[in-house]
């Protein structure tokens, strides 16, 4: 079947911030011990391990999980543009997960869960806070933060693998262009072949019960942690009104969501990962992550 534009679009800028993918793993840091390929479900899928990236620290660290794009379809954690936090006091998880041809959702949050989960269950041994979680990511990636910041008490996401005694509960959310409300997106996404119904399995035009599952702002309560969503106002991949609604909702349970417009913006780009926007992400998890 032909794809549209905005799918392919999806597909190939929410792989990562700017331009394609690189295939190596990021340069790590002075100072900072990268531990790869960590399986967050023993004995599970090739796609269920994460890279941990821990700075030197006399005591335990806040942590940023970052999640890839990638239309659940592509991208992985070599790419990783939160690495820079290393460099300002906070250890960095950078996570796959089991794309959509793999298994459909919730596999995917239930590996992102899986994920928060060794993170608290290895806390000890990596000198990591179990507290003081956050969770950023872009496009795919953004949904599946954004769904972690709201399901934090929905057990229907959780899956068995991994340490599931653990809390799945995230403390601070940085959502970048994520979808958050599938039956809303409109044009090709409603589609049978679009990337949204790959992942829910089957056409979102005729699957809302399933779609509705997978929505982010369904999960909304006054438990959900802070967001910071950060979206261009011309995105043609992922509608801003995506984060227009999902800011709404946690503001009519009186939650704390900021969203900041990327003038001009599309679907991803270099101005997202600038340093005054980088500045910003780190002002952010700053405020609600690290020891007062």
């Amino acid at each position: 079947m032909k794809r549209t534009l905005p799918t392919i679009l999806f597909a190939f800028l929410s792989v990562a911030p700017g331009l394609a993918q690189p295939p190596k793993a990021p340069a790590v840091p002075d100072g900072v011990t990268a531990h790869r390929d960590l399986a967050s479900v023993e004995k599970g899928h090739e796609r269920q391990k994460l890279d941990l990236y821990v700075p030197k620290a006399d005591k335990p660290l806040p942590v940023v999980v970052w999640v890839h794009g990638g239309a659940w379809q592509a991208g992985g954690k070599n790419n990783c543009p939160a690495l820079f936090l290393t460099e300002k006091g906070y250890a960095v998880v950078s996570t796959n997960y089991r794309l959509s041809q793999h298994a459909v959702f919730p596999a995917q949050i239930e590996d992102c869960k899986a994920a928060v989960w060794w993170v608290r269950a290895n806390a000890k041994k990596y000198n990591l806070n179990p507290d003081r979680i956050g969770a950023w990511g872009s496009s795919a990636g953004g949904h599946l933060v954004a769904l972690l910041g709201t399901s934090g008490e929905a057990k229907e996401l959780e899956g068995k693998g991994g340490n599931a005694d653990q809390p799945s509960r995230v403390q601070a959310v940085v959502d970048y262009f994520g979808p958050t409300d599938f039956t809303k997106m409109g044009g090709s996404h409603d589609k049978a072949k679009s990337p949204e119904s790959n992942l829910i399995g089957g056409a979102v035009a005729t699957n809302a019960e399933k779609a509705q599952k997978a929505n982010p702002i369904t999960y909304v309560t006054k438990a959900a942690p802070p967001f910071l969503l950060v979206h261009g106002d011309k995105d043609l991949t992922v509608p801003f009104n995506q984060s227009e609604l999902l800011a709404t909702a946690l503001k009519n349970v009186d939650g704390a969501a900021e969203l900041v417009p990327i003038k001009g913006g599309g679907h991803g780009g270099p101005e997202f990962f600038a340093p005054p926007k980088r500045k910003q992400v780190e002002e952010f998890f700053d405020k609600h992550l690290k020891a007062k």
